[in-house]
């Protein structure tokens, strides 16, 4: 039986989320209801909830949010309800368990026409607008739209939930163009810092170099195969890649840290002709020197937006182990404990916090 009300995060404006009861909502036609089992906590989350200007605009205007609206974009369930036509669209069914990736397009400009759907002119993402409710209450409506995809019963919740961070990461390092035998850094051994290095390694990145403030992270970067763990705050990180490089710099340069001074640290230690991919959320503006890019380096420089065409490899990596995610997952909070699960998330002591419905 499907209740009625549900409690829910709301986002209504920069550390204005409310736990909330708000009704559940009925499937129409070619939409889909799955019961939630456990959303991540991103860090455009975390900046979201800061009041990031990407997000909020400039004094409360052009930002990407429109609130209220129940928040999350890390997630998956079970169906419990199809609209009219749903299970066909989607090649669906009640019980199946499922995951929608998190941009949900129009399918009729001239991006998702040409097969670039990820771009699309019009598109919502979940958690972040009003006509796309996300994932941090009990149910969740997938539209018409959505790219919808199968997920084992052999994950577990919070693998699941990290099928959208590591299918972005995955983007990402495919956007990186790697080969055999690069050195490759990546900057920030965050939560899907981390999924990089895993797939670099899998595509063939030769001298794998992790770099971070956090000790924690860096040893957790070993753990997953960086051959070299660089604390930027503890020594010369440029100088430091310049030497394990014979003074070239590094191949490809991945940048997942959302620090300014990452990017430019990276188009220091990036060597001429190499390759950078700017994947990170900003909370304001980077200022750098467009002539190392141009005259100087002439750089390939790629950016990542979300995890097109990655999820079905995503989702058998994670599920035959290939891609472990299990060590980087946190702590399970009711939906009802929000407050203390994003103040956790903010320390920065910990990498996923999940949110459980209650």
């Amino acid at each position: 039986m499907i209740a009625e009300t549900m409690m829910a995060v709301r986002a209504h404006g920069p550390r204005d989320y409310r736990v909330e009861e708000v009704p559940v909502p009925a499937p129409d036609s070619n939409e889909v209801l799955i019961e939630v089992e456990a959303c991540g906590i991103c860090a455009s989350d975390m900046k979201c909830y800061l009041g990031g200007e990407l997000f909020w605009g400039k004094d409360g205007v052009g930002g990407a949010v429109e609130g209220p609206c129940v928040a999350g974009h890390e997630y998956a369930g079970h169906v419990v309800a199809l609209g009219e036509g749903a299970g066909e669209k989607h090649g669906v069914a009640v019980g199946d368990r499922v995951i929608a990736e998190q941009i949900v397009p129009c399918d009729e400009c001239r991006f998702c026409r040409d097969g670039k759907y990820w771009m699309c002119q019009f598109g919502n993402v979940f958690g972040f607008q009003n006509r796309v409710n996300g994932g941090m209450a009990r149910y969740c409506l997938y539209p018409p739209t959505a790219r919808v995809h199968h997920v084992p019963e052999s994950l577990t919740a919070g693998e699941a939930a990290y099928i959208e961070p590591a299918a972005c990461a995955w983007h990402a390092v495919d956007r990186g163009e790697i080969k055999q035998g690069d050195t490759v850094v990546i900057c920030g051994a965050g939560n899907i810092g981390l999924c990089m290095l895993q797939i670099a390694k899998m595509q063939g990145a030769g001298q794998l170099i992790a770099l971070d403030a956090k000790a924690y992270r860096l040893d957790l970067a070993r753990q997953f195969g960086a051959d070299v763990a660089i604390n930027v705050v503890e020594e010369d990180a440029v100088q430091r890649v310049t030497d394990l490089t014979d003074g070239y710099g590094c191949d490809v340069f991945i940048e997942a840290s959302g620090n300014p001074a990452g990017v430019t640290q990276g188009l220091q230690m990036i060597r001429k002709l190499g390759t950078f991919v700017e994947f990170s959320v900003f909370n304001e503006p980077v200022t750098v020197n467009w002539t190392v890019i141009g005259d100087t380096k002439e750089l390939t420089i790629h950016g990542s937006h979300l995890g097109p065409y990655c999820y079905p490899k995503t989702i058998d990596a994670i599920a035959s182990g290939m891609l472990e995610v299990t060590p980087l997952l946190a702590d399970a909070y009711p939906v009802t404990d929000f407050a203390a699960a994003m103040e956790a998330s903010l320390g920065g002591g910990v990498l996923k916090n999940l949110i459980v419905p209650v």
